[in-house]
């Protein structure tokens, strides 16, 4: 194989690659059908002509026919006259026209012959247009089934990522949410803590301090006592 042959081959092949890859097959068995229906449509067309032909001809065998009847019944007619010149004459004719009618007929017989053919092949045709109708149809939905389930897949695939991201970024909302429960509680914690509780404010001299403690716990225990009188809840005595 030469070079010019190898590149072409090569090129031929990319080129189909290409085709296949960008191709609906959907299309391809539509454009098929329809070359399919163009061809049975020339058989009928061409059944149609056939047979208009066909009838012309036999128009004009018959009105053949009736000009040989005639110049036979002339031909006749001229004997019981006693005209043997007419009745030759009528004869030489009738000769004439009975080899065109022959003629005739070979041509009726091949258009028959020819109009037969013709049908014999639509019926076929409509048979395998039929069959490739019902193919195509079945190659069709099984091929936009095939592309609803890729989309499907794909979409899926898609979503999978997509979750994986979205995974992480609740994984991370989750931590930081337990990272800020973990430090309200230690704050609750620390609130509860008496080391952490709020104290009278310290003079610096340890004496009054202690003074203001006990003054501090002598008042509230004189409000509680008026408090309980208020309330009807003192001690009986």
């Amino acid at each position: 194989m030469g070079l010019i042959a190898r590149v072409s081959t090569l090129f031929k092949s990319k080129v189909n690659t290409m085709l296949d890859k960008a191709e609906d097959p959907r299309e391809t068995l539509e454009y098929s059908y329809q070359k399919q229906i163009e061809q049975l449509q020339n058989v009928r067309r061409g059944i149609a002509e056939v047979v208009t032909s066909k009838k012309r001809i036999e128009l004009q065998a018959s009105r053949l026919q009736q000009t040989i009847s005639q110049l036979d019944q002339d031909a006749r007619d001229a004997v019981t006259a006693g005209r043997d010149d007419l009745a030759t004459e009528a004869l030489s004719r009738k000769q004439t026209f009975g080899t065109q009618l022959d003629g005739l007929n070979n041509q009726i017989a091949d258009l028959a012959r020819e109009e037969q053919k013709l049908t014999d092949l639509q019926q076929k045709l409509n048979l395998k247009v039929e069959s490739f109708r019902t193919q195509k149809e079945v190659i069709k939905a099984q091929f936009s089934a095939a592309q609803a389930q890729v989309k499907i897949g794909e979409a899926f695939t898609g979503l999978g990522e997509d979750m994986a991201d979205v995974n992480m970024a609740l994984q991370r909302a989750q931590d930081k949410t337990e990272a800020l429960q973990a430090r309200a509680a230690a704050v609750d914690d620390l609130a509860d803590n008496p080391a952490f509780q709020l104290q009278s404010p310290s003079t610096g001299d340890s004496i009054r301090d202690e003074l203001n403690k006990i003054k501090g716990s002598s008042s509230v225990d004189s409000e509680l006592l008026r408090l309980k009188a208020e309330m009807g809840k003192g001690d009986s005595q």
